[in-house]
């Protein structure tokens, strides 16, 4: 009797044992499975004066490093100004991957927005992330367009939103041309090898959005800006030419520089009930053009004009960088492997 009891008890210690090790065993499962934060970054509003706005910096391009840049930009709005930034980016498995232009999770984010600043390139996004930018137009909402988001979206496979297509039939120069203003057409300057400064419209000197915005420099090439713009737009800065890929190159000679492109531009656009939304798009915008002070300043005085707060632009808005920014330079498949959301975390 005994030694049966002693069995028992014996066996039952194993089984316990392996139940433990079982749940243990599925505990450290789930943990490894279990994705390292969210598909995207929130940047809590400081003390600011953007304190109760939402901005929605959409990046996903695969050449200008928007993946680097927007998480920079949506940390000094709210840091700086008090502004909730939430980033997205194109997304696999977890990690950025600027190549896939079909995932952009929590693009419902827009649903709250009070602003997106977009800088995709020929995304290719589902019905259902889709929607939510369509929504987010129709309401005739404020709009940042930065460099390749003159062709932000190319949707291949579905019609549902053909009319935001680049080479779309609905919105003829799809939502580039409908809602920023232009579409792309080409390098004005030459690819790699010429570099852009920004040139003060003389009539645009008052605007709130150029206050403080000088000596604006950047890497990236002018675009060709050749159509009329809209009904009701405001160039502001004009695209300079500059011989070379540095800040004291010289300006291109000749027809390069007569007349200049448009650089960036205020306009306006109605949602489908006739609500007006504000627009301010550049053709500069890629990471190393965002390490640029005047840029910057530019963009963000942009953001203020954008949600109708320009009376609150200060003379000299400060868009000190916040933590490091190392950008890499443009180009396709030159993006850094392997960063998920949660590595542009801003720390304390």
């Amino acid at each position: 009797m005994l030694k049966s009891a002693s069995i028992i008890v014996l066996a039952a210690s194993v089984v316990m044992v392996c139940f433990a090790f079982v749940i243990n065993d599925r505990a450290a499962g789930a943990k490894a499975d279990a994705p390292d934060g969210k598909e995207w970054v929130v940047y809590e509003g400081a003390n600011g004066v953007g304190g109760g706005k939402h901005i929605v910096l959409v990046s996903g391009d695969e050449e200008y490093r928007s993946e680097e840049c927007l998480p920079q930009l949506g940390k000094i709005l709210a840091k700086r100004h008090g502004f909730k930034c939430t980033v997205l980016f194109s997304i696999t498995d977890g990690v950025i991957d600027p190549n896939n232009q079909k995932n952009i999770p929590g693009l419902e984010a827009l649903k709250t927005a009070d602003l997106m600043i977009i800088a995709t390139r020929f995304r290719d996004l589902p019905d259902e992330q889709m929607k939510y930018a369509a929504e987010y137009i129709d309401a005739g909402k404020p709009v940042i367009g930065m460099r390749a988001g003159l062709v932000a979206f190319w949707l291949k496979s579905s019609k549902t939103y053909e009319r935001f297509c680049w080479k779309g039939k609905i919105w003829k120069g799809g939502f580039g041309r409908r809602i920023l203003g232009q579409t792309w057409m080409g390098h004005h300057g030459r690819h790699g090898r010429q570099s852009t400064r920004g040139v003060l419209v003389p009539e645009a000197k008052d605007h709130p959005i150029v206050q403080g915005c000088t000596d604006i420099w950047g890497p990236t090439d002018v675009y060709v800006s050749p159509m009329p713009m809209p009904e009701g737009s405001t160039v502001l800065f004009k695209g300079q030419v500059i011989d070379g890929m540095k800040p004291t190159d010289k300006p291109a000679e000749g027809k390069k520089n007569n007349p200049m492109m448009s650089m960036a531009w205020t306009k306006t656009y109605k949602g489908v009930k006739g609500q007006v939304g504000r627009v301010f798009m550049t053709t500069m915008g890629d990471g190393r053009d965002v390490a640029n002070e005047g840029l910057r300043r530019m963009l963000v005085n942009a953001a203020y004009w954008c949600v109708g707060m320009e009376k609150q632009i200060p003379a000299k808005s400060n868009v000190d960088i916040v933590g490091e920014y190392k950008p890499l330079p443009f180009g396709f498949n030159k993006f850094k492997k392997g960063v998920k959301p949660s590595d542009h975390a801003m720390k304390p």
